[in-house]
């Protein structure tokens, strides 16, 4: 079976592992599962406003046993991709304080006077001199790498602006799009998790909740797909697009309920 060869599943949260403040069916007993078969899960999000320390909070709040290995951003995942490129390196954030805290955690210096590369995440505490200094410094010509391209984010009360949003006007304003962009679909996400986990792609496989993000990455990245059907992707969606998930299940608990088999 395909999924014997699977040593690290990446997980998307919201509508996958959880929804909202309440876990979903099998959520645990797949961790469970997981764990009791010496495999290994991370998991996996594109929202660079929050770091893994957030996430993991939240998820032991909700009774899961994890710790901050457990989790990465596509925040981790582009000070990560920094290091590799440009070593410790001084940096200009368009993004919140934990974005912030993330890239000065791996080793960069964050700073508005002489930076070699600019980098925008999801700025939820965005303001008008952050944004125009950005714009300043990729108009001069600096390397400039988004955390991920997600256009909106969700929330209770509809969708948000998130960094895509901002990638259009920045590049409204300069002309330019992001050299880099790390998280998901991107394949880059996925080095960095390799470098993070050393586990090789084909002993990989994503789990999420949407055709255009999570099983775009997979299919881009090369790596297992098993979509769930309990988050924003429903039977309908699954059957206009070309190129199916190689698995497809209800919810993360029949995940469990297949590796138990």
């Amino acid at each position: 079976m395909v999924l014997e060869r699977i040593e690290l599943f990446l997980l998307d949260m919201d509508g996958t592992f959880y929804l909202g403040d309440s876990l979903l069916p099998g959520a645990l007993d797949f961790v469970e599962t997981v764990r009791n078969q010496k495999k290994r899960f991370l998991f996996l999000t594109n929202n660079s406003s929050k770091d893994n320390k957030q996430y993991v909070a939240k998820l032991r709040r909700l009774g899961v046993n994890v710790e901050l290995d457990d989790v990465f951003t596509s925040g981790e995942a582009t000070a990560i991709f920094t290091k590799q490129r440009y070593g410790s390196a001084r940096v200009f954030i368009i993004g919140t304080q934990s974005l912030v805290q993330t890239f000065e955690d791996h080793g960069h210096t964050v700073t508005k006077t002489d930076p070699q590369v600019v980098i925008l995440g999801y700025d939820t505490q965005i303001n008008y001199e952050k944004l125009s200094l950005g714009c300043l410094f990729i108009r001069k010509g600096l390397d400039y790498i988004a955390t991920h391209p997600d256009i909106n984010c969700p929330s209770p009360e509809g969708p948000l602006p998130d960094a895509g949003s901002f990638i259009a006007l920045i590049e409204k304003s300069t002309g330019r799009k992001p050299d880099f962009v790390v998280g998901k679909p991107n394949p880059l996400m996925l080095q960095m998790i390799v470098q993070k986990t050393g586990v090789r792609p084909e002993h990989i496989a994503m789990v999420g909740d949407r055709l255009y993000t999570d099983m775009e990455f997979a299919n881009r990245s090369g790596i297992l797909s098993i979509l769930v059907l309990s988050g924003e992707t429903d039977s309908q969606d699954l059957e206009k697009v070309e190129r199916k998930p190689d698995i497809v299940l209800q919810n993360i608990g029949e995940l469990a309920l297949l590796l138990k088999r």
